[in-house]
């Protein structure tokens, strides 16, 4: 079995609303898998299917070629984006409780929180209340109680969210060792960076439907349209305009007079590049000859939009 998690057909409706219409994923073990979808997509509700707080209406969910049972929670860790720290309880000791609640002894959990509190520099706040702790501070608790349990699948629900951008690093950095060592996990976020540094698979549900789904680079490839982005040096930029516009389809042009460089976008009708190259260099010295390859944030205004324009 290739796949951590798969939901087939999954359905849920609250009264009139439909949350989810027959949403199909398969999540791959070992993958950074984005979960993406404008507010009120439905990605909360999927995601609290998955923890099963909810129930579909219809359709099936698998957990590691299994059916999704109560046995599974234990396997599964959710960071959620409205935290849920008691505010009046000690650091340490909460932490303990909730990895306990996780099925770690009391010495295990020690063990495995000594580790964590020391990897991110923390150790000092094991007597401190989480009210006198920053929110990100905060945070960095939640984030270790966890993964603390090393599950299978750690689903991370905007996890960046209120950390300053040093903090912000440190936990991406943990994020990507903890995929290096097996641990499949679901991220959901709207901060496009994230996704573009992260996630090698992605599935994007909108009004309650998925509409896009797969490998990012492959969903990249086919969202490329053979736009070039070119730096020519060139002594004449309005003699070479006149006659190469009569032959590609060339945009946003700027000329920098100082260092005599045109840069333009040019689109070509094939991928075949070689050609037009030869053809720039008889004009002057090339500098840049890149391929456009559209950003996960283009991706998915354009497809969101493409769907609402379609119904």
């Amino acid at each position: 079995m290739n796949d951590i998690l798969v939901t087939k057909d999954v359905s849920k409706h609250f009264g009139k609303h439909t949350a989810l219409n027959k949403v199909s994923l398969e999540i791959p073990k070992k993958s950074i898998y984005g979960l993406l979808g404008p507010n009120g997509a439905g990605k909360t509700t999927l995601i609290r299917i998955i923890n099963q707080i909810t129930y579909p209406d219809s359709g099936a969910v698998f957990f590691d070629g299994e059916p999704l049972q109560a046995k599974h929670i234990a396997a599964i860790g959710y960071l959620p984006e409205e935290r849920g720290l008691y505010k009046s309880m000690k650091v340490g000791e909460q932490a303990l409780y909730l990895a306990q609640l996780k099925g770690l002894s009391k010495q295990e959990a020690k063990r495995r929180l000594k580790y964590w509190f020391d990897r991110l520099n923390i150790g000092d706040w094991w007597n401190k209340k989480i009210q006198e702790l920053s929110k990100g501070m905060a945070q960095k608790i939640q984030f270790i109680v966890t993964v603390l349990h090393e599950p299978k699948l750690l689903i991370f629900d905007e996890p960046f969210s209120g950390f300053d951008p040093i903090n912000a690093n440190i936990i991406k950095d943990e994020i990507l060792k903890l995929s290096a060592n097996g641990t499949s996990i679901i991220f959901s976020t709207h901060r496009m960076e994230s996704v573009e540094e992260l996630c090698d698979h992605i599935a994007l549900i909108h009004q309650s439907e998925k509409i896009l789904d797969g490998k990012l680079s492959d969903i990249k490839k086919a969202y490329k349209n053979n736009v070039f982005e070119v730096g020519l040096e060139v002594n004449d930029s309005e003699q070479f305009f006149q006659e190469f516009i009569e032959k590609f389809d060339v945009s946003e042009s700027e000329f920098n007079p100082l260092e005599k460089q045109l840069d333009f976008k040019l689109k070509l009708p094939s991928s075949d590049t070689g050609e037009v190259l030869l053809y720039l260099n008889n004009f002057g010295r090339v500098n840049r000859f890149t391929e456009k390859i559209p950003s996960a944030n283009e991706i998915f205004i354009q497809t969101v939009q493409n769907k609402d324009a379609n119904e």
